[in-house]
């Protein structure tokens, strides 16, 4: 996957089914827990379990933290064996580490990353502030290929992050999760019960791009009604509030958004009621493609590459005619167009971005098969060599997508002297009345 702004997935605290779970605390006692039908769990190490566990359940969707050992090469764990078998040569140790459950519904294991991230260092690796020692390495022990991959990402963006603010490098582990032990009851929510109680960690100071929505309380946004969006196809841009990423894209594609495909926004990670996501969200902005109310496409993140976005919307959208000659730089047979014999006064448009690049009055009868343009509109179009097929001419290719129209031929008619020899399965005529063909 390409590098991209990984930016925090935007959430909605939506109506969601509950069941109480009763878990044994201490002899004979029971804590109460209501908990989402649906949770998600990862593990994480960030030093002292104790900062840990108070800092990431004040994440919002975080709904539940314990306390834990994880990472090493030993059954059985405890505290006090934790620390004897620091120094036993051959023995992988565990890692202070917390199980982090959250309702995915509300947040994402992207979000909750972002927290791990700005809450501590991780880039000091068998340490963390003045605790020294392997078991206190930071560390992400993911469960699935999903997470594993948000790991990664995740990782990639802060490195950027911190290197723009001349930290050091992260020396994070990274691994599948093999067993979660956790730790002794004195140390769960140590910090509750222990207000004044030590906690180690500090973070860096540099903010994950997008930055962390931290405030449980934050009202929820519903999804979108699906009944006013359209069955055959729909882009939805997932957004986040705070997000930087979010706005590059609205401010360089959303603005001037002529495209035929229908697209609508939202804050919530839920999918239009009734629709259907093939797997939770973890960053934004994420675009998703839906026919018929199911996803067909996703682009995640956005960091003002205009040319890969438009290029994958067009993959996903034109039909494989189309996408041989745009994407192939194929050609259509002579005489085949639709729009050959078309002298309606409009525009002919890109079909992926909707730019206007002909206007009608540029378009004259060559005799060569194809539509023909003797100007195109300023800034439309770009002119690239080709010596493809044996030949040596000149290929244009639309500005707005970069996608291939054609090629131009210096015999055409005043007053340019230029013949834009352009395929019709890549123009959509838009009629000055404002319908499109």
């Amino acid at each position: 996957m390409a590098t991209i702004g990984l930016l925090l997935a935007a959430t909605a605290l939506g109506a969601v089914g509950m069941r109480w779970e009763a878990a044994l605390a201490t002899e004979a006692m029971f804590t109460v827990k209501l908990l989402p039908e649906t949770t998600e769990s990862i593990v994480l190490g960030m030093g002292c379990f104790w900062g840990a566990e108070k800092r990431i359940s004040e994440l919002r969707g975080v709904t539940d933290v314990v306390s834990g050992y994880a990472g090493g090469s030993f059954a059985d764990p405890t505290y006090h064996r934790i620390l004897e078998s620091e120094h036993i040569r051959g023995v992988r140790n565990h890692a202070e580490v917390i199980k982090v459950t959250f309702d995915p519904g509300v947040t994402s294991v992207g979000q909750v990353l972002a927290g791990f991230w700005e809450n501590h260092d991780p880039t000091q690796g068998d340490r963390q502030g003045n605790d020294i020692g392997s078991n206190y390495r930071s560390a992400i022990y993911f469960s699935s290929e999903t997470q594993r991959e948000v790991a990664i990402i995740s990782r990639d963006a802060y490195q950027k992050a911190l290197t723009a603010a001349g930290r050091g490098r992260i020396t994070t582990e990274i691994a599948r999760l093999k067993a979660f032990y956790p730790a002794e009851e004195y140390h769960q929510d140590y910090l509750v019960k222990n207000p004044k109680g030590y906690c180690g960690l500090g973070g860096t100071g540099v903010r994950f791009p997008g930055g962390v929505q931290q405030a449980a309380a934050q009202p929820a946004s519903e999804p979108l009604d699906s009944r006013t969006l359209s069955q055959a196809l729909q882009l939805v841009v997932f957004e986040a509030e705070y997000c930087p990423f979010c706005a590059l894209f609205e401010q360089q594609i959303l603005v001037d958004w002529s495209s035929p495909v229908p697209v609508a926004t939202t804050l919530s990670s839920r999918p239009p009621q009734g629709w259907k996501l093939a797997e939770p969200l973890w960053a934004t902005p994420t675009l998703v493609l839906f026919r018929d109310g199911k996803e067909v496409s996703r682009y995640t993140g956005y960091n003002g590459e205009k040319a890969r976005f438009w290029k994958w919307l067009g993959h996903n959208t034109l039909s494989e005619k189309q996408r041989r000659i745009a994407f192939e730089g194929g050609t259509e047979l002579p005489y085949s167009g639709s729009l050959l014999d078309n002298h309606v006064a409009g525009s002919y448009v890109d079909p992926v971005t909707g730019a206007p690049l002909f206007r009608s009055d540029s378009k004259f009868k060559s005799g060569t098969g194809w539509p023909s343009f003797f100007r195109p509109i300023k800034g439309a179009i770009t002119l690239n060599p080709d010596s493809s097929q044996g030949m040596s001419r000149t290929e244009v290719r639309s500005a707005s997508s970069g996608i291939h129209l054609g090629h131009v031929f210096d015999d055409g008619p005043p007053p340019t002297g230029k013949r834009y020899c352009i395929n019709s399965d890549v123009l959509r005529f838009v009629p000055d009345s404002g319908r499109s063909q």
